[in-house]
């Protein structure tokens, strides 16, 4: 269904000359498309694969079971992407998940979380009353730094400029930084020292101290550290995780903070938005449009790119939606960028620890902690479910194993199961359920990926570990697909199978992402710019990158640079 209204024909491309050409059909660079196209723009959007949305796209693997296939949960999308591109006229719809996280035990006991204030203090409270009290200060810490965040989050960092510009683009530059650090002081002067002190302490912190530091009780702190090293091969103890925390309170829906939703039709529904509010500019969007090399004109600058079927595309302008990796060192011809710039790309840290496993299953999983009489789908089948997460350690022991090159022999696993709120992606009585795992290396010592028998016993693992908290799990599965880092890198063009595009490390972010000198979009090679998650502000479900850079592109084509 989801390549309806999308031409997967090439030959109407080379009849004009684009103001823009965007690489990648992905959530960003559909959002990059939809700002220049409303500005005016001829923009064309070429995608590689036969379907558009990257790593946010809805694929029916299994007759009548549609999966979010990477991406599974939206939040992060900006509030005013999903305004100003008016989405929910475009037909995105958000299924708002209460309570939104599960826990279960061993021993028999489970923690419930969302956003009803009441059910988290009595739940929390079953383990100790202290962190009851601890919890809603320790939300409202995160979220009064996410407030102070979010202005960086909207505009491309404050980059200096490269090369030789005129007299009028210096002072116009000048001014530019000038207002944006006033701006970033003025915030800065609202939180106060202490607050200030409080947020260095989380960005430089292991998640573990952190949440040492306002918590005792171990599956509490292990269900709020899985989210700081989500999609990382980062442990809890590792410095730095802790700014991974924000990501519980960054998102929004409806002005509520931290609130993670489904999306009805799955993920692809929102990459289908952003192309309807693209397409109704005026973008034209081609599937199966694999870009096979940039093009360089006489001047040195962009002039387009060639496909992998031969055809010339021309565009003063084309924006890169692939991993900066992808972009520079098989994209861009040789010898054309600097060597220090390249040596930055090559070595960036686009390392991955997830495997992600889609299945279709004949009933819900039955928790053994969680019998809550509720025959069909209950409060602990709604939201994330983490399993083998009741202890930091756990989480760290399964780091390990990975950074000794092996998968881990008890995964980190976060279950979702979209289809108790969402009936429109699988058969009646039937469901789709997500596996979000770690970690596995990219290159296992102990076997391949490549190896069906070795794919089909971590998968049976995994399927094991889940039958310890809801037995017979595993004799529910009807099939399922399983993307591992390979794969990911393979299929959706994922460096590494690095779902952020690039590690999101403190030494990769704001002005140091993708490296340190080219954070705000713009690159080496005049006229291309970046506009994926390998950019600031970063990964997933966001939009922002392709925002800024369109908005970006827009003044500069107001305003040449030189």
């Amino acid at each position: 269904m989801w390549r309806r209204s999308f031409s997967s024909t090439t030959s109407a491309l080379k009849d004009k000359k684009w103001d823009a050409l965007i690489i990648g059909g992905g959530h960003n660079g559909l959002t990059a498309a939809a700002y220049l196209a409303r500005a005016g723009l001829s923009v064309a959007v070429l995608e590689r694969r036969h379907l558009i949305g990257g790593a946010a796209v809805t694929e029916e693997l299994i007759p009548g079971f549609k999966f979010s296939r990477c991406s599974y949960l939206q939040s992060l999308l900006r509030p005013s992407i999903i305004r100003e591109l008016e989405l929910g006229r475009h037909g995105l719809r958000l299924l708002k998940r209460s309570p939104s996280s599960f826990t279960p035990c061993l021993d028999g006991r489970y923690l419930l979380l969302g956003p009803d204030k009441d059910l988290n203090r009595s739940e929390i409270s079953k383990f100790s009353k202290r962190d009851a009290d601890a919890y809603p200060r320790y939300e409202n810490q995160l979220e009064t730094f996410c407030k102070f965040m979010d202005p960086l989050l909207d505009s491309a960092p404050p980059e200096s400029l490269q090369g030789v510009f005129s007299l009028k683009n210096q002072l116009k530059d000048r001014m530019h930084k000038s207002a944006f650090w006033a701006r970033f002081l003025r915030q800065a002067m609202t939180l106060g020292q202490k607050d200030i002190v409080e947020f260095m302490d989380l960005l430089l912190s292991p998640a573990s101290k952190v949440l040492n530091t306002w918590f005792e009780t171990d599956v509490l702190k292990a269900t709020l550290g899985t989210d700081a090293v989500i999609g990382t091969t980062a442990s809890v103890h590792t410095p730095g995780s802790g700014y991974v925390l924000l990501h519980h309170v960054m998102g929004e829906m409806d002005g509520d903070r931290g609130i993670w939703s489904y999306v009805e039709g799955g993920m692809g529904s929102v990459s289908m938005a952003i192309s309807n509010a693209a397409r109704e500019a005026g973008a034209h969007i081609v599937t199966s449009a694999e870009v096979s090399q940039l093009l360089i004109g006489d001047s040195g600058a962009v002039d387009g790119v060639s496909l992998a079927d031969g055809t010339v595309v021309h565009s003063s302008i084309v924006l890169s939606n692939a991993t900066p990796h992808r972009t520079f060192m098989d994209l861009v011809p040789k010898n054309v960028l600097p060597d220090d710039f390249i040596r930055a790309i090559k070595y960036s840290d686009y390392s991955s620890g997830t495997t992600k496993i889609n299945l279709a299953v004949d009933k819900l999983p039955q928790f053994e902690c969680c019998k809550l009489g509720h025959p069909e789908a209950g409060p602990q089948h709604v939201g994330t479910i983490h399993i083998g997460s009741e202890s930091m350690e756990e989480i760290h022991s399964a780091s390990q194993d990975a950074a000794n090159g092996l998968p881990s022999r008890r995964p980190i696993i976060e279950m979702t199961i979209p289809s108790v709120l969402d009936k429109t992606i699988s058969p009646p009585g039937k469901h789709v359920i997500n596996l979000f795992i770690q970690y596995t290396p990219y290159s296992p010592l102990d076997g391949s990926w490549g190896d069906l028998a070795y794919r089909e016993s971590f998968a049976k693992k995994c399927f094991a570990l889940i039958d310890e908290y809801a037995p017979a799990f595993s004799s529910s599965v009807i099939g399922y697909d399983m993307l591992t880092p390979p794969d990911l890198e393979r299929e959706i063009g994922l460096t590494g199978g690095n779902i952020f595009h690039g590690a999101m490390g403190l030494d990769s972010l704001f002005l140091m992402r993708p490296v340190k000198g080219w954070s705000n979009h713009r690159t080496p090679l005049r006229g291309l710019y970046l506009c994926g998650s390998g950019t600031h502000p970063g990964g997933g479900v966001m939009g922002a990158p392709g925002r800024n850079s369109a908005r970006l592109i827009l003044e500069d084509v107001k305003t040449p640079l030189n």
